[in-house]
């Protein structure tokens, strides 16, 4: 196939010649196997569970939240899938075939995104969902993942507790991003207290929950406060006044979403100087994502843990960058839910073309020890549990919307989504 003739509808969001040719040069240095590609095997012998599969084209789901207060986070991940798809389909495709998509809206509320996943299971007959934010729309779409026997490529970090046999979980989990920051916090920052704040639904809880047991029960340390409010809430005056008062050394903040606009614009207003560390903010739910919507000027010195930020200096992000500005523009900003939301496409590829086979239980079979060495984020393994292996890094945000990285681990962390003595 002339990689140059891919249609502009569909399966493509190409926008001209040049934008085509950045893709096929950048799909190379992407590829996950160097040898000659296989003449196209057969449907029959790739597809004998009756997924969306024909001689030319497989189809798979993107579900994510482009409406509601989630879409601040989620359309980045959209719109890394998509290119990721654009590129696979510039280098060839998968076992010879085009990706076509079928795009749903998750709009922020769990009941849809358990409706939108069975129709594409059940109607679309995908065979691959890339999608879920929120633990709780993670959480509602897992009974008919199961159900039905699809798979699901999930990005966004989250509290761990669960495996399951349909999932891929390409963030993180809470031991790689929780416990190491708060590891760092105490061990570089000299932290003593602690006041939990999170959105209320399950990660957040989950999460401090996690936070708790380690800052009181293996640190040694002392938990301050610990609050909750509900997914779009906007007046965060009475916290703030409570934060004032207790003086805790860090807050420890999962506020998600357009909450997180007002939370860090009211910090502001009340006098609080994150540059001053007086308290720390260490959050692991704002990403560059999150910033263009906040304003670089409102989080300037707060810190984050993740796996990834846009401003990592390797030569498998700057391409990745440069991509994603291209495809949507130069004020475009990438985080770390983003990336993982990218590696997706490609992890399913990875396992689909090692399988021979779309069939959901033949690429489950193979994924322990797939390897994607020109991840953004440096280099990634899928573990037997079906997470990723993957370093942890703090950056501290600043007022140009970036991180700048201060502390990441030398090695991979390996996934331990259940981890003694946190159950």
């Amino acid at each position: 196939m002339d990689t140059t003739d891919i249609a502009a509808s569909g399966r493509s969001f190409s926008k001209g010649l040049g934008f085509r040719k950045s893709l096929m040069t950048l799909a190379a240095s992407v590829m996950l196997a160097t040898s000659a590609q296989a003449a196209t095997p057969s449907t029959d012998e790739v597809n004998t569970t009756g997924l969306a599969v024909t001689d030319d084209t497989v189809t798979v789901g993107i579900l994510h939240s482009i409406t509601g207060t989630m879409a601040i986070s989620e359309i980045g991940s959209v719109q890394a899938e998509k290119l990721a798809i654009d590129q696979i389909n510039a280098s060839g495709g998968v076992l010879g075939r085009q990706i076509d998509f079928v795009q749903e809206d998750g709009a922020s509320d769990w009941p849809t995104f358990a409706e939108k996943s069975r129709k594409l299971l059940r109607q679309d007959n995908v065979a691959a969902i890339f999608g879920a934010w929120t633990s709780a729309s993670r959480k509602a779409v897992l009974p008919v993942m199961e159900q039905y026997n699809g798979m699901l490529y999930y990005p966004t970090f989250y509290e761990g507790l669960e495996q399951s046999p349909n999932v891929v979980y390409t963030g993180q989990e809470a031991t790689q991003q929780i416990l190491a920051s708060l590891n760092w916090a105490a061990e570089t920052k000299g932290a003593k207290s602690f006041y939990l704040l999170g959105s209320d639904y399950i990660w957040p809880r989950t999460s401090n929950k996690i936070a708790r047991k380690h800052i009181e029960d293996k640190l040694g340390l002392k938990v301050s406060g610990e609050e909750y409010y509900p997914l779009g809430h906007t007046q965060f005056n009475s916290v703030i006044n409570k934060i004032k008062l207790k003086k805790p050394d860090v807050i420890f903040a999962s506020v998600v979403g357009g909450s997180n606009v007002a939370f860090y614009k009211q910090m502001k207003a009340a006098g609080i100087d994150f540059t001053d560390e007086k308290p720390l903010l260490l959050t692991i739910s704002v990403t560059e994502d999150e910033i263009r919507g906040i304003g670089g000027e409102n989080v300037d010195g707060i810190y984050a843990s993740m796996k990834y930020f846009q401003s990592l200096d390797n030569a498998n992000n700057e391409e990745f960058v440069a991509a994603f500005k291209e495809a949507y523009g130069d004020d475009m900003v990438i985080g770390d839910v983003t990336q993982a939301a990218y590696l997706g496409p490609w992890l399913w590829k990875a396992a689909v073309e090692k399988a021979g086979s779309f069939d959901i239980d033949k690429i489950r079979e193979e994924f322990a020890g797939i390897e994607f060495k020109k991840a953004p984020e440096g280099y990634v393994r899928i573990h037997e549990n079906h997470h990723l292996w993957s370093k942890t890094r703090i950056g501290q945000a600043q007022t140009d919307g970036q991180y700048k990285v201060v502390f990441e681990t030398e090695e991979l962390m390996e996934p331990d989504p259940f981890p003694e003595g946190y159950q």
